[in-house]
């Protein structure tokens, strides 16, 4: 199951279908390389022989986003992780994107995978990662847990990282819904200098608006919620014919929406990264929603993707 020499860069490719949903979830960094529909792409993944680009659909832990200088201190301890975005020198989206998962189940419409984090020395502790990734008739379900294996506690964050996108409609084309009533304000690295509302500004999309030239990197917070408590952002073509929605459950109180300004080539404003977190940038120093969990304990969050009106 490895990812040597004659095998894809994603590793073992696991397809599950049902309803006439289709997934396929990758072996190196555990995460989602397609989704479709009825035979409709509503994700922007990768080919198979493909290098994983833009961090397109993998899973962000222990923590999502950028942590400034990649220096923080939890307990008595201050810690520093490699600089995994260099330019800006920040570590950026965690520690498990480009590891081996491993098979724990499958069937033909769910497979749940694995990785066991060890510790290491800018995040001494170790985790225990599961995600069950299934398709049924309402869409795609992603159920995560993870867990503390070390024998103290340990600060943790988690997203995801897909790009959704509707066919024959380009970014500027695109309708977007945000329910989100504040958004974190940024320096030039990417990282939250404060938080601020939204209302009546260029970036309040809690009621649908087109995208147009607008150039979004941002997290919204502040997330209105549904009755069984999930938020949902949304995508629709500009003439109403398709959409696409993306959920999260409780455990998830930020977005962060991007329209891929940076990408080069194709990926270049073709699609939307549409990204549940349960914490901002920089949680590790900020302690902003920042989750710990205590020795032996397990979090649990779901998300999915739903096409529609």
């Amino acid at each position: 199951m490895g990812n040597g020499v004659g095998s894809a860069p994603s590793g073992a490719q696991w397809s599950i279908a049902a309803d006439g949903h289709e997934a396929v979830v990758v072996e190196v960094g555990g995460g989602l390389r397609a989704y479709r529909h009825d035979e409709v792409d509503y994700l922007d993944g990768y080919e198979a022989d493909e290098l994983c680009p833009g961090s397109a659909g993998q899973v962000l832990a222990p923590w999502p986003n950028r942590i400034r200088d990649g220096a923080y201190a939890f307990g008595d301890r201050s810690l520093q992780l490699d600089l995994s975005e260099p330019a800006r020198h920040n570590a950026i989206h965690g520690l498990v994107a480009w590891v081996s998962w491993h098979l724990i189940e499958r069937s033909a419409e769910s497979v749940t995978i694995g990785y066991d984090l060890p510790p290491s020395p800018g995040y001494p502790w170790g985790l225990r990662l599961r995600t069950r990734w299934s398709v049924g008739a309402d869409g795609l379900r992603a159920e995560h847990e993870v867990t503390n294996l070390a024998g103290e506690a340990a600060p943790f964050g988690f997203s995801v990282h897909p790009y959704l996108r509707l066919p024959k409609a380009g970014v500027d084309e695109l309708t977007l819904r945000v329910p989100g009533r504040t958004r974190m304000l940024l320096d030039g690295r990417l990282l939250p200098v404060g938080v601020t509302g939204i209302a009546g500004t260029e970036y309040d999309y809690t009621e649908p608006r087109p995208i147009g030239d607008a150039v979004l990197d941002l997290a919204f917070g502040d997330v209105e919620r549904d009755a069984d408590g999930r938020s949902t952002v949304t995508l629709a073509a500009p003439d109403g014919s398709a959409a696409v929605h993306v959920w999260a459950d409780g455990e998830f109180g930020w977005w962060q929406v991007f329209t891929g300004d940076t990408l080069t080539g194709e990926r270049h404003r073709r699609s939307v990264a549409v990204e549940p977190m349960t914490c901002p940038a920089d949680a590790f120093r900020s302690r902003k929603d920042l989750i710990v969990l205590a020795p032996g304990e397990t979090w649990r969050g779901a998300w999915g993707i739903r096409p529609g009106g």
